[in-house]
């Protein structure tokens, strides 16, 4: 317990949330043996499986996650997006989500937060206490506020992430690593800043789990070479998490969820080269690069992860599509992806979500028409290059998944239930005795 938390001497509830990326339910909660700080969260509290958001990416769950919106709300969809009415494409930070972020409303009511290596908060807001932006920041130099806490931060050798491509070699010593020592530094900045700020809200995010399962996670599932390691590093993680609990004031509620949940990669799928395969896309250069070089007859298109564009006449600027033809091609396509088979006769999608279903809100204009959710073993990959394989493999192992996400609340009024992403964030302003209105959220409180 810091300072403040001795001098504060006052009933304000207060809530720390700890991200762990990617973490399925399913990992947790079939291995409590191994993972007993996260078993004692749930026997005190509440634990259980949550759906994640379509589509189940970092770059768009987080903002869903900290806004309680979907993205048509927050006008993030996942790590590239397209700029209204043109061709551009632009990897959204966090100045491009739209909807403001639990911490924002915390503020707003004259209370304090601090931020910690959150996705896709880039550049640190100065309307916070002090946060160190996370995932997509270009170094620690510019992602920290105030100038302080990267001087601190530093002398821990604190990492903004992992080196994905230490993953990429068949030896994973390097990469595992990295990987511990990159955790390290976030859980001594972690518990530095809970036990010496004077918080109403901490929201801090473990995201080298997620690296972690890309490079490792079918070595878990199918016993694999690297599956010892994998389960010290996820005892590490769970150390952790009941340190963190424990330097907690009897105050404070820990809330420890994911974005997505995760599974083992067989096959990368490129939907891209499908398209252009199937008559669907094709290019006005040999040498495609981008999504501006597809030619004026194309009718579809494919951003990761399974997002897929109809080419509209009057919204595309070289659409090909009639707008009274929109349902038809959608529906042909629709019916296309959905009887997609993979090498091993296994079909790809589980299945497509329409717009409307899955989209509502200001910022609706740049959604996908459909996005494709994969069955296990499938990642849908959408590069803009020609003659490329429709199936390959390649180093990562694993892959991201709509279900199996985690959620635990140390709380005995929680009750999760069936519950997604959306509800995080009206739950921990419950928490906080923040007042809001319920239609403010795609989610509802969980207490």
């Amino acid at each position: 317990m810091g300072l403040f938390d001795r001098l504060r001497g006052d009933d304000t509830p207060r809530v720390a949330f700890i991200g762990v990326d990617g973490v399925p339910y399913s990992l947790l909660s079939e291995n409590e043996e191994l993972f007993p700080n996260f078993a004692a969260i749930a026997d005190d509290g509440t634990a259980g499986e949550i759906s994640s958001i379509v589509p189940p990416e970092s770059s768009a769950c987080w903002p869903a996650l900290t806004t309680g919106m979907n993205p048509g709300e927050t006008g993030v969809y996942g790590f590239q997006d397209r700029e209204v009415g043109t061709y551009d494409t632009y990897v959204p930070m966090g100045r491009e989500v739209q909807a403001d972020r639990v911490w924002d409303r915390v503020q707003e009511e004259g209370r304090k937060a601090t931020v910690m290596n959150v996705p896709v908060t880039f550049p640190p807001q100065r309307n916070v206490q002090r946060m160190v932006s996370g995932f997509l920041s270009p170094g620690l130099e510019k992602a920290a506020y105030p100038d302080d806490v990267r001087d601190y931060l530093e002398t821990l050798d604190y990492r903004i992430d992992v080196n994905p491509k230490l993953g990429h070699e068949t030896d994973k010593a390097e990469f595992i690593q990295d990987a511990h020592e990159t955790i390290d530094a976030r859980f001594e900045a972690f518990q530095h800043y809970i036990e010496e700020d004077d918080w109403d809200l901490f929201f801090g995010v473990f995201m080298t789990t997620d690296r972690v399962n890309h490079f490792l996670f079918k070595d878990y599932e199918r016993d694999g070479e690297y599956k010892d390691e994998f389960i010290e590093f996820y005892q590490k993680v769970d150390d952790y998490i009941g340190q963190l609990r424990d330097a907690l004031p009897d105050d404070v509620t820990m809330i420890v969820a994911s974005d997505h949940g995760f599974t083992s990669l067989d096959y990368e799928v490129h939907f891209n080269e499908w398209l252009r395969e199937e008559g669907w896309l094709s290019f006005d250069t040999d040498d495609p690069e981008e999504l501006g070089d597809i030619s004026d007859d194309t009718k579809a298109y494919s951003f990761i992860p399974g997002r897929f564009y109809i080419n509209l006449e009057g919204r595309e600027p070289r659409g090909s599509v009639p707008e009274d033809e929109y349902d038809r091609v959608r529906d042909e396509l629709k019916a296309d992806l959905e009887a997609l088979e993979g090498p091993d006769g296994n079909t790809v999608v589980e299945r497509v979500v329409e717009k409307e279903t899955a989209f509502r809100g200001d910022h609706d204009d740049i959604a996908p028409d459909l996005v494709a959710i994969p069955n296990k073993g499938f990642d849908l990959k959408s590069g803009f290059k020609a003659d490329s394989d429709i199936f390959t493999t390649g180093p990562r192992n694993g892959m991201h998944s709509f279900d199996n996400t985690s959620l635990y609340i140390d709380h005995s009024e929680a009750t999760i239930g069936d519950a997604d992403l959306f509800d995080i964030a009206p739950t921990i302003l419950d928490l906080l005795d923040v007042e809001y209105s319920r239609g403010e959220f795609d989610g509802a409180s969980l207490v």
